[in-house]
């Protein structure tokens, strides 16, 4: 066990936990137990993630700076100032770890016969290949800024490479240029395979090996190509145009992140000097807090689509997601779920059921009223689908979307715009409030009387996502509970009437409150010597109102068990503050991401599942839903589970100790918890 004297602060900074968690994900790359392909996906997931931490979180800290603002109770005690200088340290490590597991994946990619080659391997039966295809598929539509003539550089693209050229003309001047590598170009092209052996070259490579095209104009002596990158601050911007609806405005504001304030700015550390600083001057860079050396390549978020050249034995196997015993995709799942209530746990059970629920009540005459929440939907939205196929059939359809669901504001636009053309009726949630939630209610008449099915879930309604994060979604015919999510939709109507609820925990009024009655019943259980129990599951706890609260009933006796994958504020084991709260992270070929809370045990816990993370954000500033789970078989479900996690001692690592990330080691036998959880319902089919 640590101690106090050990720990500098009460809470560990939210943004240093987050990197912290990069840093497991950076662990899968680096684990050789993980298939070499994945590893190089993992590698992508992580430089992608810290994309999005740089745009949104670094950001906002420099924003505090800039404002002249110290900043220490948002930011765990640390000041902006330094807090921004601990960022650029860690980063600048993982950076380099990132290059050395990347230069060890290649080594081991050779031994399996898949080079990655760059423009100095290319040999002569390549060259004709990659001429034709620069010329056939690239040199078109290339954008090269000439910079020497310019007054200005023009505004770089937020998270675009580019490739910096210098070329030493013949007269001993130097001029400069830029290529940009747009995004959603493939950036590996795969060559003709030789003699058994596959090839692949980046895009970038391809382009260095073919400089001598780009720029045949110029007369110069030598020529040289390094990979520079612009992180710009995500926040989004809103105008007070009144004559402009509120999706106009999010439109426009997405688009102006790609001329807000650059956060970072990343270069190849072999660039020669003189470039980088003609580039800085440029771009008016002085603040050297967010200049990061990194390596040959950027953007490596790209290696999550690294190209699998047929080599299964390369990845992980597909899973199929199994089926729900009793709730079959055939029949009518309304039928099925009026008996009693189901659940889907994604990606181990299939999506298809909230797919055709949705189809169902689309097509279905007694249904005449779907309700529904979204915050995050698939490219291709067969959920969207559904529910335009509803309103063309005549039922009353309202769609509760989430326009500013971060980088996924597009999608959600494009989709919104398409269903109000076909008559849904649309809401854009609560003034100030993020809708989170996650549920759908449907009204159908039976007899004279109108009953409610829906569903209420921990994950978004995404078709793409489901085949990789971990997800709870309760089907239900409960008529209280669904009279309680009808409430959250009067709620979006008439923001001003704050409604009660003796069901469902709902955020912003209810969630805090709630909590912490759960909590205290926990403590007085210990205070008379019985056992006080709280085990939770989510992606991040960092209100700190609710790490105190966990901390008072831990100094009562209340033995408290955490998952959480992401961002943990709180630091366990400490004598005198937290040494009953033991906390894990499980990273591993799923993304874990549903939120559970148990309180108690046995057959006395009470179970919720819920779409809030224990986050101010979630508690205050976004409209939430935890659902309670009555079921008794259901219940039984989460709990296995939640053990099943628990028990995981080969992708579980110990969260916020001495020693950071260390993998849980034990005498008990192997468990790593995806693959038995997958085998605990495959078990459930068979019985």
């Amino acid at each position: 066990m640590i101690t106090t004297e050990t720990s500098k602060n009460t809470y560990l900074n939210r943004e240093i936990s987050w990197l912290q968690f990069n840093g497991r994900v950076l662990q899968e790359a680096s684990d050789e137990r993980v298939p070499l392909i994945e590893r190089l996906r993992f590698l992508g997931i992580f430089s992608n993630n810290l994309d999005e931490f740089f745009k949104v979180r670094y950001a906002t800290v420099k924003r505090i700076v800039e404002a002249k603002k110290g900043g220490k109770n948002q930011l765990g005690g640390i000041k902006a100032k330094e807090l921004l200088d601990i960022i650029t340290q860690i980063v600048i490590e993982q950076q380099t770890e990132s290059i050395r597991v990347l230069n060890e994946i290649d080594a081991r990619l050779k031994e399996e016969n898949i080079y990655v080659i760059d423009e100095t391997e290319v040999d002569s039966s390549q060259h004709e290949f990659i001429k034709e295809y620069y010329f056939k598929n690239v040199s078109s539509a290339l954008v090269t800024i000439v910079l020497n003539d310019l007054v200005e550089l023009p505004n770089l693209k937020d998270s675009a490479a580019y490739l910096a050229v210098k070329m030493q003309m013949k007269d001993e001047t130097n001029q400069f240029a830029l290529i940009e590598i747009p995004k959603g170009v493939d950036r590996f092209i795969v060559l003709p395979r030789q003699n058994g052996h596959n090839y692949i070259i980046m895009y970038d490579d391809l382009l260095r090996y073919c400089l001598n095209d780009i720029f045949s104009i110029f007369d110069y002596d030598s020529i040289s190509a390094h990979m520079i990158k612009i992180t710009r601050d995500a926040e989004l911007d809103f105008d007070g145009d009144l004559s402009k609806s509120f999706i106009e405005k999010l439109s426009d504001s997405v688009k102006h992140r790609e001329i807000s304030d650059p956060v970072r700015f990343v270069y190849d550390k072999t660039i020669d000097g003189d470039t980088l600083e003609y580039l800085m001057q440029k771009m008016n860079i002085v603040n050297t807090d967010s200049i990061i050396p990194g390596g040959r390549y950027h953007n490596k978020r790209d290696y999550m689509s690294f190209p699998s050249l047929g080599r299964t034995d390369l990845m992980y196997d597909k899973i199929r997601p199994l089926e729900v015993k009793g709730l079959s995709l055939r029949h009518s799942l309304f039928k099925a779920i009026k008996e009693k209530d189901y659940m889907v746990h994604a990606p181990y059970q299939t999506f298809d059921y909230v797919v055709k629920f949705l189809k169902e009540a689309a097509i279905d005459p007694k249904v005449t009223t779907i309700k529904i929440t979204i915050y995050r939907l698939a490219q291709i939205s067969h959920v969207a689908s559904a529910l335009i196929n509803a309103a063309i059939n005549g039922k009353s359809v309202t769609v509760v979307i989430e326009l500013r669901a971060r980088f996924d504001e597009e999608a959600n636009i494009h989709y919104a715009n398409l269903m109000k053309k076909e008559g849904v009726n649309l809401m854009f949630g609560v003034p100030g409030l993020k809708v989170h939630s996650k549920m759908c209610v449907i009204e159908r008449e039976e007899g004279k009387k109108l009953k409610r099915y829906g569903f209420i879930s921990t994950g978004n309604f995404n078709e793409s996502t489901a085949k990789i994060y971990t997800d709870y979604t309760l089907f239900t015919y409960n008529q209280p509970i669904l009279k309680e999510v009808n409430k959250v939709f009067n709620f979006f109507e008439s923001s001003y009437r704050v409604y009660s609820y003796k069901h469902l925990i709902v955020s912003p009024n209810y969630t805090e409150k709630r909590v912490f009655q759960l909590i205290d019943e926990q403590i007085e259980r210990s205070k008379r010597g019985e056992e006080g129990y709280i085990r939770v599951k989510m992606n991040s706890i960092s209100n700190y109102a609710m790490v105190d609260k966990l901390y008072e009933a831990s100094n009562e006796g209340v033995k408290i068990d955490m998952i959480v994958r992401g961002i943990c504020c709180l630091i366990p084991g400490i004598e005198g503050m937290s040494e009953n709260i033991d906390v894990i992270s499980v990273v591993d070929k799923f993304l874990e991401h549903p939120r559970v809370y148990i309180f108690g045990r046995g057959e006395d816990a009470k179970v919720f599942i819920s779409s809030a993370d224990w986050m101010t954000r979630n508690i205050h500033n976004r409209v939430e839903v935890s659902c309670p789970i009555y079921d008794e078989d259901i219940k039984n479900e989460i709990l296995d589970t939640f053990n099943m996690c628990w028990s995981d001692n080969v992708k579980a690592r110990l969260i916020n100790t001495p020693n950071e990330n260390e993998y849980r080691k034990n005498d008990n036998p192997e468990v790593r918890s995806q693959e038995a959880i997958y085998d605990y319902y495959l078990d459930k089919l068979k019985d």
